[in-house]
């Protein structure tokens, strides 16, 4: 079971090149903060932009660099079924403990086509999956009925629930039970996720803020309710800041206030404008990630 703070890293570039040396670094500094576990090559990593060859190799990077001490949880997933199940493929082959797959995009499959998708993944690679459900940006919505079926497959073990909607958790908890597991895909709904059945969350914010974000979820089931509240109230103007413009580029600014990466986003991403780095930067001082002397 997968459970707590667990990073969607950003995948630092230097000259439009992956920055190996910054993003083995990131890694290192992200375990040491107290994240429960890792995801190289989400949406946040910008894999759209990533070469087949660039999407492996930060993926082994990752693995590498975590060394058992977290598991890794590799984005894997595809618009195209056969590029999903060759990405998951590599992901084992890397020694990622698990694939986040994302529910095709473009595309637009019914919900017959989504149990295809996913069966064909689950049936081809031997490694646990965990669905991606955001109609944010793929369109699509996967079904409560469609998930219960797929959990029926041994491999297939949770979902990453990035529909806002704090219904869907109490639902499936209710119908199967506490071992699928429910992780938030919504960094400001974190807390009431987690109250609705959740046990952790796939985050954004725990980029810049991996301490903090790994304290609230550590504090949550010890039962710690004052720090929960106290924590969550701290990052709520940051998990604001964090979407004001498309992710990762805030979020990659904002690593960049803090030394670990360059702020470069690939295009179509384009750079921040002034006033949304200006609001970014407030948001960390006020969250307590940045000092008077940091720029």
């Amino acid at each position: 079971m997968f459970r707590g703070s667990i990073t969607a890293l950003i995948t630092p570039f230097k000259k439009d090149k992956v920055d190996d040396q910054a993003f083995q670094e990131f890694v290192n500094w992200q375990i040491a903060e107290g994240t429960h576990g890792l995801v190289p090559c989400g949406t946040t990593g910008e894999s759209p932009t990533l070469s087949h060859e660039e999407h492996h190799r930060v993926v082994e990077m990752c693995v590498e660099v975590a060394k058992g001490r977290v598991p890794v949880i590799a984005g894997t997933g595809s618009n195209s079924t056969a590029e999903a199940i060759e990405l998951t493929k590599r992901a084992k082959k890397a020694g990622a403990n698990a694939a986040l797959v994302v529910t095709p995009y473009y595309n637009k499959p019914t919900q017959d086509g989504l149990i295809l998708h996913y069966l064909s993944i689950a049936n081809a690679v031997d490694l646990p999956i965990i669905i991606y459900n955001i109609p944010g940006r793929s369109v699509i919505d996967m079904s409560l009925e469609t998930m219960e079926k797929l959990a029926a497959h041994e491999n297939i073990i949770g979902v990453k629930d990035a529909t806002n909607d704090l219904a869907r958790p109490a639902k499936l908890r209710l119908s199967l039970g506490e071992q699928f597991c429910q992780l938030s895909g919504e960094d400001a709904t974190a807390v009431p996720f987690l109250a609705q059945g959740g046990v952790g969350c796939i985050s954004v914010t725990a980029n810049v803020a991996p301490r903090l974000c790994s304290q609230l979820q550590d504090a949550w089931h010890l039962g710690a309710y004052d720090d929960v509240f106290r924590v969550r109230d701290i990052l709520t103007p940051l998990h604001e800041a964090m979407f004001l413009e498309t992710n990762p580029a805030p979020v990659k600014f904002a690593a960049s206030l803090l030394g670990k990466c360059a702020p470069d986003v690939r295009p179509p991403l384009a750079p921040l404008r002034v006033k949304t780095k200006a609001r970014v930067e407030e948001a960390m001082r006020g969250a307590g990630l940045l000092n008077s002397g940091d720029e």
